[in-house]
C-alpha cells in the first residue's frame, strides 16, 4: 500500500489513533509495537471494533481484504501520510517551540484565534515525531488554520518536524536551560530551537519575535518577514499588569487580565495577542479569550484549598523556568512555602544547577523550603528534603503546612502533583 492509495482511504476515516484502547468506529489505527510487544496482534480486534483500516509492520498479520495493510515502519508511514496531507492543505500553519511556555502559549494562541477562526491545535503535549504527524492528520476540511507545538531535546529534531509540518508562521517562546544533556549545553539549545527560524527564513515564511529577547532579535536580524512585539516602538506593543497574583496585558488602554500566575506569562499573552491582531481578531475578542482561558494542565495553575492558595506548576521544570517561578512566587503577599522537585535531563550540569536554585530559594522570602528528589537531596543544606514524592506524601499526612501560599514546581518525572490532595 503506497501513501497516495492509502490517503484516499484516510480521507473517509474519522480520525487516526495509535492507542488501541481508544479505537472508535471508522478510525485508522497505526499499530506501534514496543520492545516486548507486537501491536500487530491487535489488528483483527481493531477491525472488529470498527476501525476503517490498520497499519502493521509485521507482514504475517497483513490482510488487505480486511483493510489491514503492511508497512515496513508504522512510524515512517504515519510521518509520510502526515506530509502528504500537509501538502494538500491550504491554510496557515503556526509552529511554536521554545524552552519554556510552549504549551501555555499554544493554548492561548488557540483561544485567541478561535474567536474568529476554526482552529485545530496540538492536543496536550503531542509535540514530538509522533505527536506532530497526529496533529496534522487531525486537521479537517472545516479547519481554517492550525497551531502546532514542537518539542525537542536533541539537535535536528525541530528541523525534522518542520519538514513534516511546513509551517507558514513560527514563534520561539525563549531559549533556556532545558534538556541540556541532549542539546549539549545552552548554545546547543539555541542552535536546536533556532532550526525553526532556519526553516522559516529559507522558505520565506513569517516569524513572530519578542523584541525584548536579544537572541530572537539577533537570529532574525536582516530578515523582513517578521511580526514583532515587545518594545514600545514594535508593531505590536502591550503594557503589563498584575492583579491578585495574576498577569494580564493592556492594549490601547484596554485591560485583559488572565488567570495565569507569573509575570513570565506576560510574553506568552503578548504572543497570542500579537497573532490575534495580525490575523484581524478585534481586541475585545482577544480580551475575552484571555480572560476566559483557565489553565488546567499543571502549568501555572492556581488551586484554592481552604484558606490556602496553591500554585501547581508540575508539568515541567528546568533551571530557567524554576528561577522565574521562584522569583514570581516571592512576590505573593502573605506567608509562603515552596515544594520543589528535581529538574531532569541536565546531564553534567545537574549538581551545580540544583545547588544554584537552592541558593536562590534561600535568598528569597520563603517561610519553608521543601525539596523532593535525589538531585536536590544531594544538594540540600538546611531545608526539608525527601527522596521521592511518596516520602513527601507520608510527611504531609502527619504535618500541616501553615503558609497561606504554597508553590509546587518540578519536572514531570517527579509527579509532584500526587501530593496535592495531602496538603492541608
Amino acid at each position: 500500500m503506497n501513501i497516495s492509495e492509502f490517503y484516499t482511504l484516510y480521507l473517509t476515516a474519522n480520525k487516526v489513533t495509535i492507542d488501541s484502547r481508544k479505537i472508535e468506529e471508522n478510525d485508522v489505527f497505526f499499530a506501534f509495537s514496543g520492545d516486548n510487544f507486537n501491536a500487530a496482534t491487535l489488528a483483527e480486534d481493531a477491525i472488529n471494533k470498527g476501525a476503517k483500516a490498520v497499519i502493521v509492520e509485521d507482514k504475517n498479520f497483513e490482510n488487505p481484504a480486511k483493510n489491514i495493510f503492511y508497512a515496513e515502519s508504522t512510524l515512517q508511514f504515519l510521518q509520510e501520510l502526515a506530509k502528504h496531507h500537509r501538502a494538500q492543505l491550504n491554510i496557515p500553519i503556526i509552529a511554536l517551540t521554545g524552552s519554556n511556555g510552549k504549551t501555555t502559549t499554544k493554548e492561548l494562541i488557540h483561544a485567541v484565534l478561535s474567536q474568529k477562526f476554526n482552529v485545530q491545535y496540538t492536543f496536550g503535549n503531542l509535540n514530538n515525531h509522533i505527536g506532530v504527524p497526529l496533529t496534522l492528520l487531525s486537521i479537517k476540511p472545516n479547519h481554517e488554520m492550525a497551531v502546532v507545538e514542537m518539542g525537542a531535546n536533541h539537535q535536528k529534531e525541530i528541523e525534522f518536524l518542520c519538514q513534516i509540518a511546513r509551517p507558514n508562521f513560527g514563534y520561539i517562546t525563549n531559549f533556556g536551560k532545558a534538556h541540556l544533556e541532549g542539546f549539549g549545553g545552552v548554545d546547543g539549545v539555541i542552535k536546536g530551537k533556532s532550526e525553526l527560524y532556519d526553516y522559516l527564513i529559507s522558505n520565506d515564511q513569517f516569524i513572530v519575535i519578542n523584541e525584548n529577547d536579544p537572541i530572537q532579535v539577533e537570529k532574525t536580524d536582516g530578515y523582513d518577514l517578521i511580526i514583532p512585539f515587545g518594545r514600545r516602538d514594535s508593531e505590536f506593543y502591550f503594557e503589563q499588569m498584575v492583579e491578585n497574583n495574576c498577569v494580564g496585558l493592556i492594549y490601547n488602554e484596554v485591560e485583559a487580565l488572565s488567570h495565569l500566575t507569573g509575570e513570565y506569562n506576560f510574553t506568552n499573552l503578548c504572543a497570542a495577542a500579537t497573532l490575534g491582531l495580525y490575523f484581524g481578531v478585534e481586541f475585545p475578542l482577544i480580551k475575552k479569550a484571555i480572560e476566559e482561558y483557565t489553565p488546567t494542565n499543571m502549568r501555572s495553575q492556581i488551586v484554592k484549598k481552604g484558606d490556602k492558595t496553591l500554585v501547581l506548576d508540575t508539568y515541567n521544570a528546568n533551571p530557567s523556568s524554576m528561577k522565574v517561578s521562584l522569583e514570581n512566587f516571592n512576590q505573593f503577599a502573605g506567608s509562603k512555602t515552596i515544594i520543589i522537585g528535581d529538574m531532569l535531563e541536565l546531564g553534567e550540569d545537574s549538581a551545580s544547577e540544583h545547588s544554584q536554585i537552592l541558593e536562590l530559594a534561600k535568598s528569597l522570602s520563603f517561610d519553608q523550603i521543601i525539596t523532593v528528589g535525589p538531585h536536590f537531596k544531594n544538594a540540600e543544606a538546611g531545608v526539608t528534603s525527601f527522596l521521592t514524592t511518596e516520602d513527601l506524601i507520608e510527611f504531609l499526612k502527619e504535618t500541616t503546612i501553615n503558609s497561606e501560599n504554597i508553590l509546587l514546581k518540578a519536572s514531570r518525572g517527579i509527579a509532584l502533583e500526587k501530593a496535592l490532595e495531602f496538603i492541608k
